[in-house]
């Protein structure tokens, strides 16, 4: 790339984060109400995503070969379980994923 080309890229890069960053506010003002759609949004979408993320973890898992998912389900019996007990996020995230690898690393390896 030429210096110009790299000089328009980053402008491009710092515009369209800028943009991304600002939006939010110029479209809904603090002295407005949030519109209800979005309020609606702000409620639905974090379940969804997590359900998302669940099935595209499992996706690929043998659940009849193999070790049947064993690592997998106890990792998600272990997240469910520390999120009913402490309900902080990154604990029952951070938790399985350390307790999971443990599985596929040195016991079920």
């Amino acid at each position: 790339m030429t210096l110009t080309q790299q000089i328009i890229t980053i402008a491009v890069v710092v515009l369209g984060t800028m943009l991304t960053r600002f939006l939010p506010f110029w479209i809904f003002p603090a002295d407005k109400p949030t519109p209800g759609y979005v309020l609606f949004l702000g409620r639905l979408l974090p379940p969804a995503v997590l359900g998302l993320l669940v099935i595209y973890s499992v996706k690929d898992v043998e659940w009849t070969g193999g070790l049947y998912g064993l690592p997998e389900i106890l990792g998600i019996l272990l997240i469910v379980g520390l999120h009913i007990w402490k309900r902080n996020m990154l604990l029952s995230i951070a938790g399985g994923t350390v307790f999971y690898m443990v599985l596929v690393q040195t016991i079920f390896a």
